[in-house]
């Protein structure tokens, strides 16, 4: 059985501090055998120099199957790059805009794809946005948003300012198919926090291994459904390394895998070799979604209820739930100060407050934090 008690001798380094590390939701501890594959990664260079990229390709692959093995799809159907803004654009880039100049979306997207998609509308992109303010509807809004000049749909499954899981999104994703849309699903906060149900199979998945995989910086990913034709307009030159050599003459070309047509550029590996390393530690411990779902479900309801009487934003329903607790306060900038200075660690979203446990953090760690947001915030 997990438990915070058994995994906490393996994160020695990140918890030296004695800090309560209530950022599950943005920066969760590595485990210590992440430097490992820092380590190794800087072995692997010295050894071979410009030949590390044949172990570094090992690396990748080892952090593609994985993704695959969580999202289903092929591994060479993921594209890695060092962060989901990198892939968003490049999905955009890669959409039909002679034809199609609308695009639908929400207005609780991170501010990556939010800030992208403000600077396009500013271009003359048409940008329709739902309000996450009523979720049990959110699909529904979206689909009835679609026309048949959308070229994508852009949303969420889990909300990253309330942690809500947003329901029935796969009817938005029909609507779109419908049309002939292109489909963007941002798991982000949802990739290792809950397991995931298949929503669309046609859907490009995007997301990464900063927050609940423990992978850290640098490991983000697209999944590209099978048989995808799209031609990133901003692509790199890894996405057709295979034939590098051959006279380059006629269109443009791509490889023959998703994994290809989304590929950028040279980019640094180590962040593969820490997350190989990270996934085999997760293995080796029974840390697989589902367990770890369990324990974050207990947690989170820890929270909940400890924090009756304000103003909490996320659902209590376990289903509707995701990683993380958000609650509503004046100032949480202000509050995540006052947190820091008592050894409690969070952060704020406007004035959302987000408490995100861990796997490895203990009942009376949570305790401890509630009793300082308390002192601080009063009901």
């Amino acid at each position: 059985m997990l438990s915070p008690e058994r995994l906490r001798p393996y994160y020695a380094r990140f918890l030296a501090s004695g800090h309560v590390l209530l950022t599950g939701h943005s920066h969760q501890a590595w485990p210590d055998v992440a430097r490992e594959g820092v380590l190794e990664a800087f072995d692997d260079a010295a050894a071979h120099v410009d030949d590390k990229w044949g172990p570094a390709t090992e690396a990748a692959d080892a952090v593609r199957r994985a993704i695959a093995s969580e999202l289903g799809g092929a591994p060479d159907g993921v594209a890695l790059a060092q962060n989901t803004h990198e892939l968003v654009t490049r999905f955009l880039s890669a959409l039909p805009w002679r034809e199609r100049r609308h695009l639908v979306t929400t207005d609780g997207e991170f501010h990556s794809m939010r800030r992208q998609l403000a600077r396009l509308e500013e271009e003359g992109v048409e940008v329709a946005r739902m309000s996450t303010s009523e979720p049990h509807t959110l699909a529904e809004r979206l689909a009835a948003a679609i026309r048949p000049n959308t070229a994508a749909l852009l949303a969420s499954t889990v909300l990253f300012e309330t942690s809500t899981v947003v329901p029935n999104l796969s009817f938005a994703c029909e609507a779109a198919h419908r049309v002939g849309a292109e489909v963007l699903l941002d798991a982000y906060h949802h990739f290792r926090a809950l397991p995931w149900t298949e929503l669309d199979a046609r859907a490009f998945v995007t997301g990464g291994g900063y927050k609940y995989a423990q992978w850290g910086e640098g490991v983000c990913f697209l999944r590209v459904p099978a048989g995808s034709a799209l031609r990133p307009v901003y692509t790199g030159w890894f996405s057709d390394f295979a034939s590098l050599a051959a006279p380059q003459q006629g269109p443009t070309r791509y490889g023959s895998t998703g994994a290809d047509r989304f590929a950028g550029s040279t980019y640094d590996p180590t962040s593969h070799y820490r997350a190989r390393a990270v996934i085999r530690f997760h293995e080796a411990q029974g840390m697989t979604t589902e367990a770890l779902r369990a324990i974050s479900l207990r947690q989170t309801a820890r929270l909940v209820e400890a924090l009756d009487g304000y103003e909490v934003l996320t659902p209590r329903d376990s289903a509707s739930r995701g990683g993380f607790v958000t609650v509503r306060v004046p100032n949480a900038s202000e509050v995540v100060r006052a947190l820091r200075e008592r050894g409690v660690f969070t952060d704020a979203r406007r004035d959302n407050l987000r408490f995100g446990p861990a796997p490895y953090l203990t009942d009376a760690e949570l305790g401890r934090a509630m009793d300082a947001f308390r002192s601080i915030v009063t009901r």
